[in-house]
């Protein structure tokens, strides 16, 4: 990882690293600019595809390859491939104040510190739907998340009948688990027969209990669109989001995020049930390389007792829905309920440890103490 970030900056001329590199993280707030993420069609903060070559580009690739798994790495380059397939959904048209809306080319990264250096370093790739961040200290990648995949198609046709799902088991799997369950359990891990417009704790830097969803016009970076219409267009489909989910106060306080998780534990799932949940959480914890996935963690019997299954919305495939896994140190949220339940968002978080910042506390202690 540290080469192919070394190498990706050699690359660049003195105006692109200006734009390319930031601050050595740290516990303070001189790392707030790493700390921020999104994972709407705004500006990431970073390097564009735009603002470089080809082989700019590939050096690029290179990085962001190293912090995923091969079928990590396929999502993510499907996801933006998608889009151009969204640009035709929507009829190809101009959006958000610039040339092109949906652009493959409007993908960020960022390097934060110096590669391969004694003080810690990381890395952030992101645009629509996708956000990975990356935390070295100490030579060993200490933090992958949060880890933001979206997919906008959800689904979308293939020649011969096929369909594009680049996200159908991170959603299939929790389905069928909650199908499955008996009447009592079904009724305890649905929450609410509505799902909510979006993920509940959003891209806030860290979540905390009474989180609640944040409006689609509030998960952008902070200025407003030149284009007073633009800005205007944003926040009537921010609106209508919104009331399409038709949420009350009281149903976001039965969503909202509390620290004891709510929904039903693994604990009282059957041997089958826990499989599945098993190979769901793998849908999140194997997008990065096994080397550095937590995934064996729920080997263990007792730490896979300890996380809750949650759900919203209907169970019917098709229908707009939204899931929590939550437990120790694990924050899993999915939501697909926007475009008619054909836009889907799905986040892997760890509550507390996000972007490292346990580790980096602790790296801060140690070096003044």
């Amino acid at each position: 990882m540290a080469e192919a970030a070394g190498a990706w900056l050699d690359t660049l001329d003195p105006r692109q690293r200006a734009v390319a590199a930031g601050a050595v993280p740290g516990s303070d707030a001189s790392d707030a600019e790493r700390r921020r993420w999104f994972y709407t069609p705004t500006d990431h903060g970073g390097l564009t595809f735009h603002e470089q070559r080809p082989a700019q580009q590939r050096a690029a690739m290179r990085l962001v390859a190293s912090g995923l798994s091969m079928a990590g790495y396929v999502t993510v380059a499907t996801i933006v491939g998608l889009e151009n397939v969204l640009d035709r959904v929507e009829g190809f048209v101009a959006r958000f104040d610039r040339e092109r809306g949906r652009d493959p080319g409007l993908y960020y990264l960022r390097v934060f510190g110096q590669p391969g250096g004694s003080e810690p370093w990381g890395w952030r790739f992101g645009g629509h739907h996708v956000s990975l961040n990356n935390l070295v200290v100490d030579g060993a990648v200490v933090a992958t998340t949060p880890c933001f995949l979206g997919a906008d198609p959800a689904t979308s046709p293939l020649l011969g009948g096929a369909v594009d799902r680049p996200l159908a088991r991170v959603e299939d799997l929790a389905r069928d688990l909650v199908r499955s369950l008996p009447t009592e359990l079904a009724a305890r891990a649905v929450l609410l027969p509505k799902a909510p417009s979006d993920l509940v704790t959003a891209n806030r830097t860290t979540v905390a209990a009474g989180d609640r969803v944040i409006p689609l016009a509030g998960i952008w970076r902070d200025e407003r669109f030149q284009d007073s219409a633009e800005q205007a267009k944003l926040q009537a489909l921010s609106d209508a989001i919104d009331e399409a989910a038709g949420y009350a106060d009281a149903d976001h306080g039965a969503l909202e995020y509390t620290a004891e998780p709510r929904g039903v534990a693994a604990a009282e799932l059957d041997a089958e049930q826990r499989g599945m949940l098993r190979a769901l959480l793998g849908t999140y914890l194997d997008r990065v390389p096994s080397e550095v996935s937590v995934l064996s963690r729920y080997d263990d019997e007792d730490a896979l007792d300890a996380v809750h299954v949650a759900w919203a919305g209907s169970t019917a495939p098709g229908d707009p829905h939204y899931y929590r896994l939550q437990g120790p140190r694990l924050l899993v949220e999915w939501d697909n309920t926007q475009r008619g339940a054909n836009h889907a968002h799905s986040v892997w978080r760890d509550p507390g440890a996000d972007f490292g910042l346990d580790v980096l506390a602790m790296h801060r202690a140690k070096s003044h103490s």
